[in-house]
C-alpha cells in the first residue's frame, strides 16, 4: 500500500524549492545505492558538489567584485574624507549620490556581493527540511521503513514508547500517530531509542522486520558514526551522559570544521586586497569586516544546533568553495583591471538596456583610474622631485645672475662674500 509522506510545510509558493532539492538528492541516493554505497551524507556531499559548481558563475561574480572594490576604494575614500564631519541632510545626500555615482562608473552594484548570500540562504533552509524528513524525500528509506510502519501491532507498540519516552522530538514525530508520521517517528529514533526498541519487541511478530529496518536506516542515515537527522548538540549531550568520547568528539568536529572552513573562505574570497582597506572606514568596508566575522560564528552556531547533515553540507561546501576559489583567483589575477572594469560596465549597460534607462553617462572629470595607491603615490613622488629640482635651478640661476650684477659696496655683493666665505669653509671641514 502507498504512503502519502510528510514533507515541507513551507507555503505553496515556496515548497517547490525543497521539492527540487528532494527531487535531486532523491536522484543521488538512487544512484549511489546502485552501486553499493545508500548513505543520506554522501548524498548531501554529492548534492553539494552539484550545487556549488551549478554556482561557480556567481563566484567568480564575487570575486571580481572584490577585485572591483578594491579598484575603487581611493575614490571612495576621497569622498569620505571631503564630507567628514558634516552631518547635515544636504552633505549627507550629495556623499550618497557622489558614492553611487562611483559603483555606476565601475559598473557594479552596492549589493553585488550579497547575492550569493541570497541565494544560499533559501537553500540552506530547504535542505534543512529534507533532510528533518528523509523519509518524504528518499523513496528507498521512506519504503523500508513503511515495512513496519503499516504494521499495527507495531503501530500500537510505538505510540505507547513515544508516550513514555516524553521525548520532545518523537512527540512532535508522531502527531496524532497517522501511519505517515509513524514513519517519521521510527526515522527519528536516536542510538539510544532503537536499542530499547529492539530489546523490547524481541519475539514479536514484526521484530524481524524491524531488524532489518534498523539495520538499513543506521547504514543509511548515520555518517562516520552521527545520525544525520539529529544535532551535534544533543550528540554531545547524550554522549556525555553515556560516556561515549569518541562520538561527542565527533559531534564537537562538527561546529569546529564549520568555523574554520568559513574564515578560510573569508581570507581566499578577500584575497588580492592590497589597498589596506581594512583601514579606509568606508561603510562597505565596516559591513564586509562585520560579516567576516559574524558569518564562522553563526556558521558554528548553526552547525551545532541543526542536524548534522547541515553541518556536513556546510563542510563540504566550504571545501568545495576553497577549491573553486583558488582555482577562480588564478583566473582572475590574470586579467588586467581595465579588463575587469570594461566587463563590468558592459555587463551594467546591458542590464540598463534591459530595464529600458539610457546608458550611463561619465563625466570627463571621472577619469576611470585603475592604477594601485602605490602607482600613485610613485607619480605623487616622481612629481615632488621635479617641482624640487626646478626650485633648485631657479635659486642657482638666480645666484648667477645676481653674481654677475652685484655692484661694489652693494648689499648684494657683501652677501655673496658671506656666501663664498661659508662655501670655503665648509669644502675646508669637508
Amino acid at each position: 500500500m502507498a504512503i502519502a509522506l510528510t514533507k515541507s510545510n513551507w507555503i505553496l509558493i515556496l515548497r517547490w524549492i525543497p521539492e527540487l532539492i528532494g527531487l535531486i538528492m532523491n536522484g543521488i541516493y538512487t544512484l549511489i545505492s546502485s552501486i553499493g554505497i545508500p548513505n543520506v551524507g554522501l548524498a548531501i556531499i554529492l548534492l553539494t558538489i552539484v550545487f556549488y559548481i551549478a554556482m561557480t558563475p556567481l563566484q567568480i561574480k564575487q570575486q571580481r567584485f572584490t577585485r572591483l572594490n578594491n579598484l575603487m576604494q581611493p575614490e571612495l575614500q576621497k569622498i569620505q574624507a571631503k564630507y567628514k564631519g558634516k552631518k547635515d541632510q544636504v552633505s549627507q545626500q550629495k556623499q550618497m549620490d557622489e558614492t553611487n555615482a562611483v559603483y555606476e562608473k565601475y559598473g557594479v552594484s552596492p549589493a553585488g556581493s550579497c547575492v550569493q548570500l541570497l541565494i544560499q540562504m533559501p537553500i540552506l533552509f530547504a535542505l534543512y527540511q529534507v533532510i528533518y524528513k528523509v523519509p518524504g524525500y528518499i523513496s528507498q528509506i521512506g519504503d523500508r521503513i513503511a515495512v513496519v510502519a503499516e504494521d499495527a501491532e507495531f503501530v500500537t507498540y510505538i505510540k505507547g514508547f513515544v508516550e513514555n519516552a516524553g521525548d520532545a522530538n518523537l512527540t512532535r514525530a508522531l502527531l496524532e500517530g497517522s501511519t505517515e508520521n509513524i514513519i517519521d517517528t521510527v526515522y527519528k529514533l536516536n542510538s539510544t531509542q532503537w536499542a530499547t526498541v529492539l530489546a523490547e519487541t524481541v519475539g514479536k511478530s514484526f521484530a524481524d522486520n524491524l531488524a532489518s529496518v534498523h539495520q538499513y536506516i543506521s547504514k543509511a542515515t548515520y555518517f562516520l558514526g552521527l545520525n544525520i537527522s539529529d544535532s551535534p548538540w544533543n550528540i554531545i549531550q547524550s554522549s556525555w551522559s553515556g560516556k561515549h568520547w569518541g562520538l561527542m568528539i565527533g559531534a564537537i568536529l562538527i561546529p569546529v570544521l564549520a568555523w574554520g572552513s568559513q574564515v578560510l573562505n573569508t581570507k581566499l574570497m578577500t584575497n588580492g586586497n592590497n589597498n589596506n582597506n581594512s583601514n579606509s572606514g568606508s561603510s562597505m568596508d565596516a559591513t564586509m569586516k562585520s560579516m567576516n566575522t559574524t558569518m564562522p560564528l553563526m556558521s558554528a552556531f548553526f552547525c551545532a544546533t541543526l542536524p548534522v547533515g547541515i553541518g556536513i553540507y556546510w563542510i563540504a561546501g566550504a571545501v568545495v568553495r576553497t577549491v573553486q576559489m583558488l582555482i577562480i583567483n588564478k583566473i582572475i589575477e590574470r586579467e588586467s583591471p581595465e579588463e575587469i572594469v570594461k566587463k563590468a560596465q558592459e555587463k551594467a549597460a546591458k542590464k540598463r538596456a534591459k530595464q529600458g534607462l539610457p546608458p550611463q553617462k561619465i563625466t570627463n572629470n571621472a577619469h576611470l583610474s585603475t592604477r594601485s595607491l602605490a602607482a600613485d603615490e610613485e607619480e605623487k613622488a616622481a612629481r615632488r622631485a621635479t617641482l624640487a629640482e626646478k626650485a633648485n635651478r631657479q635659486m642657482k640661476e638666480s645666484t648667477e645672475y645676481y653674481n654677475k650684477n652685484a655692484k661694489a659696496g652693494s648689499i648684494a655683493s657683501k652677501a655673496n662674500m658671506v656666501r663664498q666665505y661659508e662655501e670655503k669653509k665648509t669644502i675646508k671641514k669637508k
